[in-house]
């Protein structure tokens, strides 16, 4: 059938110039959120998207079985702190001395998981803080959380309606409710005296910043917080007003005699580093601290691990792209004094380390997509064991160096979730399974997964996840649904989603991930591959991920839809633009859609790290080829574009909605006139919900629901008991 969209006003009188190139942006009117004219195209919008949804024949069979296959126990990692702890959530139990275990815990389908303690592994856990009770609906989500050294005291940050804005708090007892506001990409971290926490914030600005606003998020500050006074008489320890770019991160080290500073210009793996000794402050923490540049450039990344006296431990990417670890003297931190600790592994990526156990370091490492973990020595960087694990990732993890014990939480496609629990101290090494997550009612046994590497366009081997029923035949006609993200050295290693079983088991799909370039699966070469200037391989290799499944008979490309979130909605736009003959629906969620202009809104200026900036002419030269909002055009012969559903929260001030709300409106123009589309072209606009992070079960559930109803009626899929 033909759709009929809204006739949304077009001002063709908005043309921006670009280094002698005129670009007009009729739309730019959606930038404005609060604007009648955007709350009426919103309106619009979702009374099209709605009953289209909605009138889907196994609406609530989807629903109601997503839900019934959502409700099973979820529990995170449990982790220690101590020596003891002010019981304040629950009165009646206060300064409880001794180490005590910490863990989130999901019943099923409750909105948010509940921070739990239990004294000890076999003692009865009681809930420490429910976010549940915060809001009726569930949109006020839990956001940053620290300890105190011997958890004493402990801070939260509390998120609304899916923000990255979150409110501080740190409570030990009734008499100290500090509340710090305007925080948003923050550190925690205490100081070991226990007096007080350092945090990163941006000074109030014009208008709102309540999650819905535009701003551009520049000139963070980072603060020191004294337990028990007000905000307004936080120290400004640290801020860089002729950068206003950077972006801090803080942390006191593990003996707490210093302050690790790393600065970041963007989302590259790359940072300069500072330190200051807090110990050796004449005045304490009263004013801008005095920092030591230890690296002064961003020319690779140091993330700090741990530190003997001034013997500091560092993850880089210092000429080894898929990381090493080193050693800093920081009595004499000349680079030239710099020793490897850890060389860089020929085959995998360290993705993080951790200490333990005083002298152990925990290395976890991606081989192909897969993790692996290995126990190594602190003083000779030499490998002492391997933990065992199964095909999958490396999920959760908790330990610290005072500590003996670890915990790892292991996932699959096919896996929920196992819990091991690990004494390191023994020097035997053998985790023990501690707790195993499993479904009600479903049989994990009768689905397999598969990794297969195809060639690119250029030839490049790409992997590439297939899961899918034991037995599906591979007549050339099954559905797929093919993920992708492809940015920011983000490496998609196999997870599990109770929703996929559901279209795997009911719809007769097959889910299939493609460990695109841009990512971080095989370090930083990879990463560089589909970055600035080589963006377009990362969507070629996606491409040729749906060419490999279509000509192996999986599938055919009108039964292939493609799904991407934040870049991964840039990729699946993009590729919806260039081979839209290639693909039969596209689910595009949160999306970033004007390429050209999308450093000038809340955090963007710090994704130019990645894809570049059009105020650059060369830069701008590579934007305007692939931007998924200036590159909408009627596809040659009889092709049409995909059936599309793009979804975008109002309180998305991470990737803010006039992203999908410009594109939505350039496509449905573009395609309105042309008689050979008959796919839906339309969006799906939530409020109370953001990025993504702290989404309530509810909304949660809701969407998925509506995602695999779009998908059901433009793939020709049919439900099965």
């Amino acid at each position: 059938m033909k759709f009929s969209y809204p006739k949304s006003r077009r001002d063709d009188s908005v043309i921006d110039e670009y280094h002698g190139t005129k670009v007009s942006d009729p739309y730019k009117w959606l930038e404005d959120p609060d604007s009648e004219e955007t709350k009426g195209f919103v309106d619009q919008q979702n009374d099209i998207s709605r009953p289209l949804l909605d009138q889907c024949p196994v609406k609530e069979k989807l629903k109601n079985r997503i839900t019934e296959m959502w409700d099973y126990p979820k529990y995170s990692c449990p982790y220690k702190r101590g020596d003891h702890y002010y019981y304040y959530f629950n009165t009646g139990l206060q300064n409880q001395r001794g180490d005590h275990y910490y863990y989130y815990f999901n019943t099923g389908l409750q909105n948010q998981s509940v921070l739990y303690v239990q004294d000890s592994l076999e003692s009865e856990p009681r809930v420490f803080l429910d976010p549940n009770k915060l809001s009726e609906d569930g949109t006020i989500s839990l956001r940053n959380t620290a300890f105190t050294e011997n958890g004493e005291y402990f801070a939260y940050g509390l998120s609304k309606s899916g923000s990255d804005w979150v409110t501080i708090q740190a409570p030990s007892g009734e008499d100290l409710p500090d509340v710090l506001e305007n925080v948003k990409f923050t550190s925690l971290a205490w100081t070991h005296d226990n007096k007080g926490l350092f945090y990163n914030q941006y000074l109030k600005q014009d208008g709102k910043s309540d999650g819905t606003e535009t701003t551009s998020n520049v000139n963070q500050k980072l603060f020191y917080h004294r337990l028990g006074e007000d905000q307004s008489k936080d120290v400004l320890v640290a801020e860089f007003p002729d950068n206003p770019k950077w972006m801090m991160g803080a942390e006191v080290s593990d003996c707490g005699d210093y302050l690790v500073l790393a600065i970041s210009e963007g989302c590259d793996p790359v940072n300069r580093l500072y330190y200051t000794n807090l110990k050796t402050l004449p005045d304490g923490i009263n004013g801008l601290l005095p920092f030591v540049k230890v690296v002064d450039n961003f020319d690779a990344e140091y993330e700090y691990i741990t530190n003997e006296g001034t013997v500091f431990t560092f993850k880089t990417n210092l000429k080894a792209p898929r990381y090493k670890l080193i050693n800093i003297d920081l009595a004499d931190y000349n680079m030239e004094k710099w020793t490897t600790l850890v060389p860089e592994d020929d085959k995998s990526v360290l993705q993080w380390a951790s200490c333990v156990n005083t002298n152990k370091l925990i290395l976890c490492y991606l081989e192909d997509v897969k993790n692996r973990l290995y126990i190594h020595d602190l003083a000779t960087g030499q490998r002492n064991a391997t933990l065992p694990l199964d095909v999958g990732t490396v999920a959760g993890y908790s330990g610290k160096k005072k500590q003996h014990e670890i915990f790892y939480q292991f996932v699959s496609f096919l896996t929920p979730g196992v819990i091991y629990h690990c004494n390191i101290s023994t020097n035997t090494y053998t985790p023990k399974v501690f707790r195993e997550i499993k479904i009600k009612n479903f049989d994990l046994s009768q689905f397999e997964t598969k990794q297969v590497f195809y060639p690119s366009k250029d030839g490049t081997k790409i992997p590439m996840f297939i899961v899918l029923k034991k037995g599906v035949k591979l007549d050339g006609n099954n559905p797929v649904m093919l993920y992708g993200y492809g940015g920011f050295n983000i490496a998609i290693t196999p997870s599990f989603s109770v929703s996929r079983l559901v279209y795997l088991q009911h719809l007769g799909g097959v889910y299939a991930v493609a460990n695109i370039r841009g990512g971080g699966e095989y370090g930083e070469t990879w990463h560089k591959g589909g970055m600035l200037a080589n963006k377009q391989n990362v969507f070629d290799d996606f491409q040729s991920a749906a060419e490999y499944l279509i000509k192996s008979n999986y599938t055919c490309a009108k039964r292939i839809t493609i799904n991407g979130g934040s870049n991964g909605g840039l990729l699946v736009a993009a590729c919806a633009n260039q081979r839209p003959d290639l693909f039969g629906c596209v689910i595009n969620q949160v999306g970033v859609m004007d390429m050209l202009k999308f450093h000038k809104f809340t955090i963007g200026h710090a994704w130019t790290t990645d894809f570049g900036c059009a105020d650059k002419p060369e830069e701008f030269k590579y934007l305007i080829k692939y931007s998924p909002l200036h590159n909408i055009k009627v596809p040659e012969g009889d092709s049409q574009y995909p059936a599309t559903l793009l979804l975008t929260g109002d309180h998305d001030d991470r990737v803010v909605p006039l992203h999908s709300l410009k594109y939505i409106a350039e496509l449905q123009h573009v395609m309105s006139g042309c008689e050979k589309q008959t796919n839906p072209l339309v969006i799906r606009v939530d409020t109370k919900s953001g990025h993504g992070a702290g989404k309530p079960t509810a909304k949660v559930i809701e969407e998925l629901t509506d995602v695999y109803c779009f998908i059901f009626q433009y793939i020709g899929l049919q439900w099965t008991d």
